[in-house]
């Protein structure tokens, strides 16, 4: 092997090495980026539990429900090895201010500038009317807004491949299908009971078409697409550099915009 062959072969190796160190360094930014914002956004949904206290039982349940999604980001956050786990934990961040501004609206509470959507939120819609309905013998109730009964909130998305449209509800029924990831027998019974035919919500057009359309959606990449959607790649998107972004949301601070905690 001539001289020309060998430094040529040292060549080859040295550029592999670099293009794998230059690799490794580029995935270490990005996930100490996307860390880095989440605990952001983790430190502010923090700020807010830690100061609000709920004067109604609606607020009461709503901080609750916010509480437990900072200690779901804050065991994420122990765990998250790559940016997508990370901008996953900024995500539960989201849910637990929306959780927050609910709590703040049923206290009669600013509740400071809207927030971006969750993913399959847009598509759920929004409970426009109030519903009372009895199915299997379970009576069931749901509002746009909060009460003694209907003291259960729920920010909108898709659970287990169906809309459930943000509202105040009577219980959180919605919670078995997102730990089990599937719906129990005789659901499809309740949403078309709950939802069906009502305007502003995923099943305006009926229940079976609401459906269609959310499996549709979900086939397509809903509200986040493949790379992130409306959030942005990044864990920051429109939400990183939107009102909140300059806000300091927790311990009494400005929530942005000039709204304040």
């Amino acid at each position: 092997m001539d001289l020309v062959t060998i430094l040529i072969l040292l060549a080859v190796v040295g550029g592999v090495i670099w293009l794998v160190r230059n690799r490794g360094a580029g995935q270490a930014a990005q996930l100490e980026d996307a860390k880095s914002d989440a605990r952001r956004w983790l430190e502010r949904l923090g700020g807010q539990v830690l100061n609000l206290i709920g004067t109604n039982e609606a607020a009461k349940q709503a901080l609750a429900d916010a509480s437990e999604r900072y200690n779901a980001a804050g065991s994420q956050m122990e765990q998250a090895k790559t940016p997508a786990q990370a901008r996953g934990v900024t995500e539960t961040a989201y849910e637990g201010l929306y959780y927050v501004r609910a709590a703040r609206l049923a206290m009669d509470m600013d509740p400071g500038p809207e927030l971006p959507p969750l993913p399959g939120q847009q598509r759920a819609g929004a409970v426009t009317e109030e519903r009372n309905v009895d199915v299997e013998g379970q009576s069931y109730s749901a509002s746009p807004n909060p009460s003694d009964r209907n003291s259960h909130y729920y920010p909108g998305g898709n659970v287990a491949g169906r809309p459930v449209p943000a509202g105040w509800y009577s219980e959180p029924w919605w919670k078995p299908a997102l730990v089990a990831g599937a719906w129990g027998v005789g659901s499809a019974l309740l949403f078309s009971a709950m939802f069906s035919g009502m305007a502003g919500s995923a099943y305006a057009g009926g229940y079976e078409q609401g459906l269609a359309d959310a499996q549709a959606e979900d086939m397509g990449g809903g509200d986040m697409g493949a790379d992130g959607g409306d959030m942005g790649g990044d864990g920051g998107g429109d939400f990183g550099g939107g009102d909140f972004g300059g806000g300091d949301f927790g311990g009494g601070g400005d929530f942005g915009g000039g709204f304040d905690f």
